[in-house]
């Protein structure tokens, strides 16, 4: 069985969701970054971290696409065009959502306080405002990559999660719908609803 280190509350729901859709049996452990419990399965304290076997792995999106490869479900196989478009639009997620919002986190609340620069978070709301509005304009189906759910659809829907949570300009009422339909989700329910 796998194990899920980390908060429900952080990137491990992005895991603990995709094991839902997967359909696998996972334990969690809910623990925070830096914490204890985190370091005994990767020394930065990072969360969240998968344990397979003997195998511990780290990255919210490495693992999303390592369990999707290994059950062969919401992927495109590796070595297709289409797998290539799935991780370009993996790859702008991270650049062009989740690593605006991780930097406004750091400058909130990550950083010791003499190192934030709260200036910089209207910048930063305004770049995550841009990139959501391309987004809503590449949705054309229902998700991300076509007819079937994929890595990117949890990774964004995650990331709109966030941004509401951190106190962002709403995204536009396409966007919002198609968010809200993927929170309705049963495998993102069971997921969102864990402990911790």
């Amino acid at each position: 069985m796998y194990k899920v280190i980390g908060a429900t509350k952080s990137r491990a729901l992005r895991v603990m969701w995709m094991l839902e859709e997967l359909g696998q049996p996972y334990e969690h452990v809910p623990c925070g970054p830096a914490s204890d419990e985190a370091k005994k399965y990767n020394p930065s304290g990072k969360i969240p971290a998968l344990v397979d076997g003997d195998e511990v792995l780290t990255d919210s999106v490495a693992i999303m696409q390592y369990l999707a490869d290994k059950h062969g479900m919401l992927t495109a196989p590796a070595g297709t065009p289409a797998r290539a478009r799935q991780d370009a639009m993996t790859f702008w997620l991270i650049d062009e959502m989740d690593a605006i919002l991780w930097a406004a986190a750091k400058h909130s609340f990550v950083f010791p306080e003499e190192q934030r620069v709260p200036e910089i978070k209207p910048s930063l709301k305004a770049e995550f405002a841009r990139s959501a509005k391309i987004l809503s304009d590449r949705l054309e189906g229902p998700f991300l990559m076509g007819d079937e759910i994929t890595v990117p659809d949890l990774l964004a829907t995650h990331c709109i999660n966030w941004s509401i949570g951190a106190g962002f300009d709403r995204v536009d009422d396409k966007l919002g719908d198609w968010a809200k339909s993927m929170r309705d989700r049963p495998a993102f329910k069971a997921a969102a609803t864990k402990e911790g």
